[in-house]
């Protein structure tokens, strides 16, 4: 089912997104500065290229407050409005009941977009 799923996202825009994470990514890595949040523009472009199976937990043990100051940075430089994004198109899918599962990785990538810093993704 989940193949099903990752191949339907693929169609209807998950590809799009993808290479919009990963053009970011680029592009901030090419700045010494920008580097850690390119590096989390490719984890975020990953997952959303086949979200379905895949699932965001919290690092284990203490992240620090590097990764707190590094989130604080990214919520300001956009965090917020791409996650603002997943939650108006999850928010959108769930009206429908065929769009449920959709809408579902929506709000997953929503709470990954919104503080990346500390997250991991695991299947």
């Amino acid at each position: 089912m989940n193949l099903i799923g990752n191949i339907i996202w693929l169609i209807f825009g998950g590809f799009v997104v993808f290479l919009e994470y990963m053009a970011a990514g680029l592009a901030l890595c090419l700045t010494i500065i920008g580097i850690p949040f390119g590096i989390q523009c490719f984890k975020i472009g990953i997952m959303t290229l086949f979200p379905f199976g895949q699932h965001v937990r919290e690092v284990p043990g203490d992240s620090g407050c590097l990764s707190t100051i590094f989130n604080i940075v990214w919520i300001f430089l956009g965090g917020i409005w791409i996650a603002l994004t997943h939650l108006i198109f999850g928010v959108l899918l769930a009206i429908t009941i065929i769009g449920l599962p959709f809408a579902k990785q929506h709000f997953k990538l929503m709470s990954l977009s919104f503080a990346p810093f500390g997250k991991e993704i695991y299947s």
